[in-house]
C-alpha cells in the first residue's frame, strides 16, 4: 500500500528564528492564537446585545480556531517582513484576518460536504444540531444544524473583514492591500463553486480531468492558501513590483504542491494527522489530481471498481481500502509525489532569485518544505 512520503527537510538555509516549526519562528503561531482569542472576545460583547442564546455561536468557533496551522498568516507575515517591513501588532491582526476565513471556509465546506467531523471534533453543523437535540427544541435538529452552521460560516467572514481593517496599519497600507484581500475571497468562493460543478459532472466535457482538477486546486487552494497571503503581506508593506512577481511565482507552485499533498493525505492521510475520518474524500467523490491521474492510468477492470465505489457516500471501510489499492496499483500516487517534488522546486527556485530581508527569505523557505511535507 501506498504511504506518502516524507519530503526531507533543506538544509541550505538556516535561520536562528526557526526552531522546531517555521511557524513557530517570532512565536507567530502563538502570537496569532492570543490575537484571536481577545478578538473573539470583543464579539461576545457586541453578540451579547442581541441575546445570551448567540454564546455557542462565538463558542463554536473559538473551538473550531483553536486548531490549525496558521499556514496562511503565516505567509502574510513573513511576506511583510521579507518586503522589509518591522515586527510589530498590526501586520499581525491584519494576517490573523486570513484566519477567520480559513474559519468560514470550513464551516461552509464541511456543509457542502456532509462531513461529520473537523480537526479530530464534530464539524460546526454536527454540533448545533445536538445542541437542538441536547435542548429538546421543536422542528429539525439537521435542518437547524445547517442554518446555524451558515451564520456561523458568514460571522467568521464578516470578522475577517472587520479584523483586517480595524487591524491599526495605516490607512494608506490598508488600501495597497485591499484589492488582494477582496479577489483572494471572491476567487476563493469561484473555486469552491468549480469544484461542486466538476464534481455533479457539469464541466467534465469542456476540459480534461487532471487539467479541470488542476484548475480547482489553482482557484480553491493554490492563490487562497499561499500566493494571495503573499501578495497581502508584500501589498501591506509598499513592496515593489519585482518583488510581487517574485512572491507569485513561489506562491502559485507552492500553493498547487499544498493542495496535492492534501489529495494524498485525503486518501492515504492518518486521521489522527488530519482531523478528518480516512477516505472521505473517496466518499465525497473529489475529482482531485490523484483520482485523474487513477482514472487516466486504470485498466478497464479497474475503471468498473472506480465507477462502482467511488463517490459512494455510504462506502464502508473495506471498500475505501478497495480504493486505496487501486489507486496505488496505477501509480498515481507516485507520479503526485514527482509533482509535488518538481512544484516545490519551482516555488524555492523563484523565490531564491530575489533579493528579500534574509530572515524573512530563510522563513518562507523553509515554510515551503514544511507546508508540502505537512510536518507542520
Amino acid at each position: 500500500m501506498f504511504t506518502p512520503s516524507r519530503r526531507p527537510q533543506a538544509g541550505t538555509t538556516t535561520t536562528p528564528a526557526i526552531r522546531s516549526s517555521p511557524l513557530d519562528a517570532e512565536d507567530l503561531r502563538g502570537r496569532v492564537r492570543s490575537e484571536i482569542e481577545r478578538f473573539l472576545a470583543a464579539q461576545t460583547e457586541v453578540l451579547a446585545e442581541v441575546s445570551d442564546d448567540c454564546a455557542p455561536l462565538v463558542r463554536y468557533v473559538a473551538d473550531l480556531m483553536s486548531g490549525g496551522k496558521r499556514l496562511r498568516p503565516a505567509f502574510c507575515y513573513w511576506a511583510w517582513r521579507a518586503a522589509g517591513a518591522p515586527n510589530g501588532p498590526a501586520v499581525l491582526a491584519a494576517a490573523t484576518a486570513l484566519e477567520f476565513l480559513q474559519a468560514a471556509a470550513l464551516v461552509h465546506d464541511d456543509i457542502m460536504d456532509a462531513s461529520d467531523t473537523r480537526r479530530g471534533a464534530p464539524s460546526m453543523h454536527r454540533r448545533f444540531a445536538a445542541l437542538h437535540t441536547a435542548n429538546r427544541w421543536d422542528s429539525d435538529a439537521e435542518q437547524f444544524g445547517m442554518s446555524a452552521a451558515v451564520l456561523a460560516g458568514d460571522l467568521c467572514l464578516t470578522w475577517s473583514d472587520a479584523l483586517f481593517s480595524g487591524s491599526g496599519l495605516p490607512p494608506a497600507a490598508l488600501a495597497r492591500g485591499r484589492g488582494v484581500f477582496d479577489r483572494m475571497r471572491i476567487q476563493l468562493m469561484g473555486g469552491q463553486y468549480l469544484d461542486l460543478v466538476d464534481q455533479a459532472g457539469a464541466g467534465r466535457d469542456r476540459r480534461g480531468a487532471l487539467e479541470r482538477a488542476r484548475r480547482v486546486a489553482h482557484f480553491k487552494s493554490a492563490k487562497y492558501t499561499v500566493e494571495h497571503p503573499l501578495l497581502l503581506g508584500g501589498h501591506l508593506a509598499g513592496a515593489g513590483s519585482g518583488v510581487l512577481e517574485r512572491f507569485s511565482a513561489f506562491g502559485l507552485p507552492l500553493g498547487e504542491a499544498f493542495q496535492l499533498r492534501d489529495d494524498l493525505l485525503g486518501v492515504f492521510g492518518d486521521p489522527a494527522r488530519t482531523g478528518k475520518p480516512a477516505g472521505d474524500d473517496l466518499r465525497e467523490g473529489k475529482r482531485t489530481a490523484l483520482i485523474a491521474l487513477t482514472v487516466e492510468r486504470a485498466t478497464d477492470v479497474q475503471k468498473k471498481v472506480l465507477q462502482a465505489l467511488l463517490g459512494d457516500r455510504s462506502l464502508p471501510a473495506a471498500d475505501i481500502d478497495v480504493l486505496r489499492e487501486v489507486i496505488a496499483d496505477t501509480g498515481a500516487p507516485v507520479a503526485v509525489e514527482r509533482m509535488i517534488d518538481e512544484l516545490v522546486e519551482r516555488a524555492r527556485t523563484a523565490l531564491d532569485t530575489t533579493d528579500l530581508e534574509a530572515a524573512g527569505h530563510a522563513v518562507l523557505l523553509a515554510l515551503a518544505e514544511a507546508a508540502t511535507d505537512r510536518s507542520l
